[in-house]
C-alpha cells in the first residue's frame, strides 16, 4: 500500500508506508557499493590532479576519515584501483600514484559529448544497462535509498522549476537507482561514463528557450514514473519507464541528428 504525497513547489512520487517490509539489504553488496562510490572518488581526485603519479596516498585511517566509510571498504577501494593498474601498493611504505599508461585502455576515454553519435552510442548502452539495474532497485531498495531516490529526484525537478541546469542532479538521481540495485558494477558503470554521458549540453544548443523548458518537464514526468515504480516495487514498470525514458532521449537524438544532415 503507498500514499501519494507531495512536497511543496515539488513533483509528486509515491511513498512507501513506513511499516511496508523491505527487502533486507545485504552486507556484502552494501560494502561492494560503498567501495565502488569510494573508488569512484579517488579516481576524480586522481584525474583532478590532487594527486600525481609518485605521490603517495593517505593512509587507511586518513581515508577511512575521509569517506566515513570502514577500512574493508578502503581496502577494496585501492584494490580496484590496483587492478586496473593506476596504483601500486609498496611493503612498508604504502600505496602509490602510477603513471597513467594504461590510461588509454580504460573503456569510454573517447565519449565526445558535444558528438551525437557518441551520445547515441552511450545512450544504447545506458538503456541495456540502466533498464536492469532500475528493476533491481524495485526488487532490493532498502528504506534509507528509497529516501536517497526521492531526494534526488526532488533536487532534479526543483532545479528544473528554477530554471538551472539539470546535468548533474539527473546524474546524480541515475546513480541512486544505481546503488539502490545493489550491485557494485551499477554505479561503477555510471562512474566510468560520468555526467557528460547525459543527454543535455548537445539538445540545449539547438533548440529554443521554449523547447528546452518542455523537454526538461517531460524529464520530470519520466523521472517521476521511474521513482514511482521503483517505490512501488514493480520491478516490470521500473524496466518499462527506464526504458522510455532513455528512448525517448535516443529518438531527440536521432532527429537532431536527420536536421544536421
Amino acid at each position: 500500500m503507498v500514499n501519494r504525497m507531495k512536497k511543496p513547489g515539488k513533483a509528486l512520487v509515491f511513498m512507501a508506508d513506513s511499516d511496508m517490509e523491505q527487502p533486507e539489504r545485504p552486507k556484502g553488496n552494501r560494502r561492494r557499493t560503498l567501495a565502488a562510490s569510494v573508488r569512484a572518488k579517488l579516481l576524480d581526485q586522481i584525474n583532478a590532479g590532487k594527486y600525481v603519479p609518485g605521490d603517495k596516498l593517505p593512509s587507511e585511517a586518513r581515508l577511512t576519515e575521509e569517506f566515513s566509510v570502514s577500512r574493508t571498504v578502503i581496502r577494496e577501494a585501492i584494490a580496484s584501483l590496483r587492478a586496473d593498474g593506476l596504483v601500486e601498493s609498496r611493503q612498508g611504505s604504502g600505496v602509490y600514484i602510477l603513471a597513467s599508461e594504461r590510461a588509454s585502455l580504460l573503456p569510454f576515454q573517447e565519449v565526445d559529448p558535444s558528438r551525437i553519435s557518441s551520445m547515441l552510442e552511450i545512450l544504447e548502452i545506458r538503456t541495456a544497462v540502466e533498464c536492469e539495474s532500475a528493476a533491481l532497485a524495485a526488487a532490493r531498495r532498502s528504506p534509507a535509498q528509497e529516501g536517497k531516490i526521492i531526494d534526488a529526484f526532488h533536487d532534479f525537478c526543483s532545479a528544473a522549476e528554477a530554471g538551472e541546469k539539470t546535468t548533474n542532479a539527473d546524474f546524480a538521481l541515475h546513480m541512486a537507482i544505481a546503488e539502490a540495485a545493489n550491485n557494485a558494477r551499477f554505479p561503477e558503470f555510471l562512474s566510468l561514463i560520468g555526467p557528460e554521458s547525459i543527454p543535455r549540453r548537445t539538445l540545449e544548443n539547438d533548440h529554443t528557450e521554449a523547447e528546452q523548458a518542455e523537454y526538461v518537464n517531460m524529464l520530470c514526468t519520466q523521472h517521476e514514473a521511474i521513482v514511482n515504480a521503483i517505490l512501488e516495487g514493480n520491478e516490470d514498470d521500473a524496466r518499462a519507464a527506464m526504458r522510455d525514458h532513455l528512448r525517448s532521449s535516443q529518438a531527440r537524438y536521432r532527429t537532431l541528428l536527420r536536421r544536421k544532415s
